[in-house]
């Protein structure tokens, strides 16, 4: 399947609301997915490099907010609610879910295209973090386990003289292992190398075993 870059998904059960909204946003030449159901939706497989989606509250047997945790649990997908009526708990409800916006039909189109645009711009930022925390785990599991022992006690503040009478070793290594460790992580200097450290996931820079 030829990969989609860009992709605005459209939920809901009203055939004349999903047909409204492709329209309009087709004319603004966005590429537009449209599903019926809730379980349409989650059924689907996604290859979109970037996407938000359009969600309506009231949906037969799944309704939106079913929907938005049953989506959530797969991946940080920005969700735009709309809905026919507003609702106090449903809106907070949605929000705490992680909704980007909650909007009333009939919708404004100029706040509808804000959304989206805002929606579109996080997913573009959740997936490049996502994409470098990736690239950061892919070099951190290259070092041994004496090399992220000992970035480990570099990053935590200690000298080389330190880290090498924790460690039991000499100085020398330390400089050995801090110089390959590095290159691994292709840091051109050591305060590269700290910085891309804090960047690792917690459960990575957690104190190695000796």
């Amino acid at each position: 399947m030829e990969q989609l870059k860009e992709v605005i998904y459209i939920v809901d059960d009203d055939c004349r609301v999903r047909d409204s909204l492709s329209a309009l946003l087709r004319a603004y030449g966005k590429t537009v997915i449209l599903f019926a159901s809730g379980q349409e939706f989650l059924q689907y497989q996604r290859t979109d490099d970037c996407a938000c989606l359009l969600l309506d509250l009231s949906l037969p047997c799944m309704n939106g907010l079913e929907v938005q945790q049953q989506a959530m649990l797969r991946t940080a997908l920005p969700i735009i609610f709309i809905t026919g009526r507003g609702d106090v708990s449903s809106t907070v409800q949605a929000m705490k879910g992680g909704a980007i916006d909650f909007l009333t039909k009939p919708l404004d189109e100029a706040s509808l295209l804000a959304a989206i645009d805002a929606a579109l711009a996080k997913d573009r930022l959740l997936r490049a973090a996502q994409n470098e925390q990736a690239r950061l785990r892919s070099l951190y599991v290259t070092l041994t386990p004496r090399e992220q022992q000992v970035l480990y006690l570099l990053v935590d503040g200690m000298l080389n003289k330190q880290a090498a009478g924790h460690l039991g070793i000499t100085e020398y290594t330390v400089q050995v292992h801090r110089g390959h460790i590095m290159k691994k992580l292709q840091a051109k200097s050591f305060a590269a190398m700290v910085k891309l450290a804090s960047k690792l996931p917690t459960d990575l820079m957690s104190s190695p075993k000796q």
